[in-house]
Order: structure tokens, then sequence, then C-alpha cells
């Protein structure tokens, strides 16, 4: 069994067990690792996701670019730049400060779906 599903079997969440499974499947079926990596954080327990601040993303992301966040995306900073934001979940004020800037915030399921390959898709934790 590998390190993934063993760490997969201690969640309780049933969505994000699926989301795991999803995400493993299409790196293989589409060759792209970048998947994988997501598959394997978000598996890890909670208190090792990521936390990112929308500062960050201002930080190294750029205008009109895909930026997945296995974790939590959270409102300290403030951002200019239209980005395309996907993560597990979203603080209120994040969402709203990147949609005032022209940027979308939006499920890994959906970025998923929009981008199968993951070409043009910045990890950030």
């Amino acid at each position: 069994m590998s390190k993934i599903r063993k760490l997969q079997r201690r969640k309780s969440n049933p969505n994000l067990v699926t989301l795991i499974d999803v995400l493993l499947s299409e790196s293989a079926k589409n060759e792209a690792p970048v998947w994988k990596e997501v598959a394997e954080r978000l598996a890890k327990p909670r208190r090792l996701q990521a936390e990112v601040n929308v500062s960050k993303i201002e930080k190294y992301a750029k205008p009109n670019e895909y930026v997945v966040v296995p974790g939590k995306v959270l409102g300290s900073g403030s951002i200019t730049k239209p980005v395309k934001v996907a993560a597990l979940s979203f603080s209120e004020k994040a969402a709203s400060k990147i949609r005032e800037a022209g940027g979308v915030c939006m499920k890994i399921e959906e970025l998923l779906k929009e981008n199968p390959k993951g070409s043009g898709v910045r990890l950030m934790v």
C-alpha cells in the first residue's frame, strides 16, 4: 500500500477521500505530477496542510495564472492581480479580496476539470 493511501485511510471526510482518489487517478491518466503532489499534501494531517495568505499569492503569482493551494487561503494582506485560485477552502475575507481584484475562487475539483493536464498551474504552500 502506498504512503498516500495509508494517510488517506485516516481521513474521516468522505469528500476529501474522494478528491484524493480523483487527483491520483487523473495524475496517472494525464501524466500530470502536480495533481499527485496536491493529493499527497491533502492526505497529510490537517495541521500540516497549507495556509496561504493572499499577500503570498500577490507576491509570487503572475496575472491570470492558475494557483492551487492544497489547504486554506486566508485574507491577510492585499491582492491586486487577477488570479485564478483553487483551494480546499477560503476564508470570507480572502474570497472577497480575490474577487475584488478580478480573480476567481474555485474548488480544486473545478480546476482539475478545467485543466486536467495541470499545465501552467502554480502550487503554493
